[in-house]
């Protein structure tokens, strides 16, 4: 498992820029902690004060938050081996307003702060790495916020569809998708339904061809009309 362990790490984002020798020496620090959870383990609850940031090693977990009434809203999910999550709350010291649960059995990689806190933090080789990968993060998710600001202002459903799928178009014009429906729908900020109706309505107008997580584009010109 430390093999594993090593190797899931250094393929992160967070170890981007890593030799082997810095990963290892993260991986044997004292503030690095593996935490195992059950189905329907809590990794940090919404109002808590954000005490590190996180790297998933398996299983699935997923992002919540509760209304007033007590519904359940699904935000998003980390499925992918070293995923990284809950470090904007913990550079930003803000307590989290969302909660993440796991899906299934689940393990993750916890890094204190004090490891790699901007404000007096340990000046090591690998603390000085991680807030290094902590800034490329940030400009990364600025990025991808962008890209989502351009969606979510379209206008109707089938123009948000269109626009995230124009942005993700192979020259063979199919998108593979990498989100499950539901994660695609809280991207989109619609319901999973809706976004299904929309796409089968697309398919059965001869704009789409949908086949699990590929998505062809049948007709371009039907298509580019909804940008």
């Amino acid at each position: 498992m430390k093999q594993e362990l090593f190797d899931i790490v250094k393929s992160s984002s967070l170890a981007h820029g890593m030799t082997e020798a810095d990963v290892r020496a993260l991986l044997a620090s004292s503030k690095v902690q593996r935490r195992t959870l059950a189905k329907g383990g809590i990794v940090f609850h919404e109002g808590d004060v954000p005490r590190g940031l996180y790297l998933l090693l398996s299983g699935t977990l997923v992002i919540k938050k509760d209304t007033f009434s007590g519904r359940q809203i699904f935000l998003s999910d980390v499925s992918t081996p070293g995923e990284m999550f809950g470090e904007v709350y913990e550079v930003l010291g803000k307590p989290y307003d969302m909660y993440v649960e796991a899906a299934t059995r689940a393990e993750v990689l916890e890094i204190a702060s004090s490891l790699f806190s901007l404000a007096g933090g340990d000046l090591s080789r690998p603390a000085l790495c991680v807030q290094r990968s902590l800034m490329r993060t940030f400009a990364q998710k600025a990025y991808y916020m962008h890209g989502r600001i351009q969606v979510l202002a379209s206008g109707t459903l089938r123009e948000k569809i269109v626009r995230f799928l124009a942005d993700h178009l192979a020259a063979d014009g199919t998108v593979q998708l990498a989100e499950s429906r539901e994660t695609l729908a809280a991207y989109l900020a619609v319901t999973r339904p809706s976004l299904s109706r929309e796409l089968s309505a697309m398919a059965r107008e001869g704009i789409l061809e949908v086949s699990g997580r590929t998505v062809r584009v049948r007709d371009l010109d039907r298509f580019e009309a909804y940008l």
